[in-house]
Formats: structure tokens, sequence, C-alpha cells
């Protein structure tokens, strides 16, 4: 605040740095949201009208909206039961000659299987856009998110694993033209102020924002091991809940949600709620059958995903969540959940 330098100075371009060396990358363009992320990186990778775009239709809806919003359509492909992410072994049947890309969602910090999607991606020529909005700090085969594909996009919102004050994104990439691209979008399509090569946006990273990820930065790992314990520890005290299905503590995955399947999910989270905790709902609904695709996509089903809905339910976590607070959840729930 003293130094009056508010918009991309100092603070940002030592984040960017940071960020890059931390996941790998030879770039990482920081831009004012996750879903600016997504849409810097679609229109840097030239993908536009007349486009498909390979994706998972349970996510937020921003996954979705960021490709409609450079003119490409959405194209869903049910999830795997057992991981809620994009199931990546029915990508092939759902290619076609308008497809350009594939964008993997790493939901609720688990790494989508990136190298069944990778190697879709090498048999049909297709562009990868990682979805890491949930996943700062997840590791795919001991690499991270975001330095797999052509590009990677990650969201700052303060529920996030590394999070800010308020909103922030960041476009990871090993591609010089990719990054020089979305540079220039970030800033109404100019490389040198006031002389605009093409229609961008304004989507830059807050200096103060900045400066508070770069303070949190170094303590990222060691959140993500605390999520990771408790994430054990909630299946340790759930395991053998009838009617209960639990996450796998997978390797790389970093656990933004801990998120169970119960049938009557509505009923037992009301139950919960009566009892003093909280949980949410990721996602009601599937992109898919939201209002804005109701005509284009009247005739797609995704009976997996659409299961999911209906099922899921996010449990209270976060880095320093005291043991006690957590057998309350994890008992409370046990015992709502045998009661039927």
């Amino acid at each position: 605040m003293r130094s009056a330098h508010f918009i991309m100075g100092p603070e940002v371009k030592a984040f960017e740095a940071e960020a890059a060396s931390y996941l790998g990358v030879r770039h990482a363009v920081s831009c004012n949201s996750g879903t600016d992320a997504l849409v810097l990186a679609l229109r840097s990778l030239g993908i536009g009208p007349g486009d498909e775009v390979i994706t998972s239709p349970f996510t937020f809806f921003e996954t979705a909206e960021a490709r409609s919003a450079v003119g490409a359509s959405p194209v869903f492909v049910d999830i795997d039961p057992d991981t809620l992410n994009l199931d990546a072994a029915r990508i092939d049947e759902a290619v076609t000659a308008r497809t350009r890309a594939i964008l993997p969602v790493h939901l609720f910090g688990r790494p989508c299987e990136m190298a069944c999607v990778l190697g879709a991606a090498a048999r049909h020529g297709l562009t990868v856009v990682e979805d890491c909005a949930q996943a700062f700090g997840a590791r795919f085969h001991g690499k991270p998110v975001g330095s797999l594909g052509h590009a990677g996009c990650f969201s700052f919102f303060p529920s996030k694993n590394l999070s800010a004050f308020g909103d922030g994104g960041l476009v990871t990439t090993d591609d010089d033209a990719v990054a020089e691209t979305a540079r220039m979008l970030r800033v109404h399509g100019s490389r040198q102020k006031y002389h605009n090569e093409r229609v961008g946006c304004n989507s830059r990273l807050d200096e103060m924002q900045a400066a508070i990820l770069r303070v949190k930065l170094p303590h990222l790992d060691a959140w993500n091991e605390a999520r990771r314990a408790l994430a054990a520890r909630y299946r340790e005290v759930l395991a053998g809940v009838e009617g209960l299905v639990l996450p796998a503590l997978s390797d790389g995955h970093v656990f933004n949600q801990f998120t169970v399947r119960v049938p009557a999910r509505d009923r037992l989270r009301a139950r919960l709620e009566e009892e003093g905790i909280e949980t949410m709902v990721y996602y009601p609904i599937p992109c898919h059958r939201l209002k804005v695709y109701e005509t284009s996509h009247a005739r797609v089903s995704c009976p997996e995903a659409e299961r999911a809905c209906g099922e899921v339910l996010s449990l209270p976590l976060w880095p320093d969540m005291d043991e006690d607070t957590q057998l309350r959840v994890a008992t409370t729930l046990a015992a709502l959940v045998r009661e039927g």
C-alpha cells in the first residue's frame, strides 16, 4: 500500500516466477479468476467458434462456460463413478472432425487419469487444457497438475488449497507463444500500452492478492499434507459404515474437498445441519442439465454424473481442523447413516 502500485507490479511478477518454479513450468500468467484463466488458455491455443472441446459434465459451470465464451461447443463425456473425474476411456468415442481439445478437471483435488487423457490427445492430434482450479499442489505420478497438458488453469478463490483474499487465477504453460498471447489478451490485447493488437479483456491479478499468495505458497505442501492426513482419519473413522461411499486416498490427491456418496443425501444433510454441522453439495446439477444447455444438449445422457449429483456430500475439512471437531463430524454422520 505504501508503494501505491496496485496492479501488475513487482509482487505479481514475483508470484508468477515462484508459481512457475513450484509447478515446474516455463510460464505462469496470472489473471483475475480461474474462469478467465480457462478463457485465456483456450483463446491463446486458438480454440474458438466451430470447435468442440471434450470435458466432464460433473464440475462447476465455469469449465463449460469458458468453452462457450470463446464460441466453442462443450462435449460432455460421462465420469468414472469411483473417481468422479472424466472417464478417460470414453474420450475416443466422443471425438469428431470438429474436436480440437480435451479439458480434464482435477475434481476435488484428485488428478484425472492423465496418461489416458494425453494418450487420447496424441492419437487424435488434440490440445489438452487442464482445469486445476481445485488442485494446486496435486500430482499425477509425481508431476504437478498444470504441467502435464498444453496449458493449466488455476483458481485462487478463497476456498481453494492455495487461496487469495478474493478472486485470482493463473495460466501455466511451457509454450512461449501461448504464454505471450495470454499476457497480451489479459491487458486488452496489447503488448505495449495503447497499442492494441487484438480484442482482449481486463483480467489482471491485483498486487495485494499476489503478495498474499506469495506468503501462502511456501506453506502449501504442509497444508496439503494436513488435508491428506485429515482425509485418512475420516476414512478410518467412517470405514465400514454401510451405505456410505468414501473417496480413495490416492497418490497426489490434495483433498480440496472430502466428498462422500450416500443415498437420501438431502435428508441426511438436513439432519446434519440440525446437529450444527454444515456440509456442501458439489454439484447438484450436471452441466448438460443446466438451463443454459437445455436445448443444445437435450439428448446428452451421462448417467454416472447424473447419479453422482444426487448422492455427493462434501464434509468439513480445512488444514488446521482439530481432531475433536473432525471426530464429532464423522461420528455424527456415521450414526445418522446407520439410523437410515
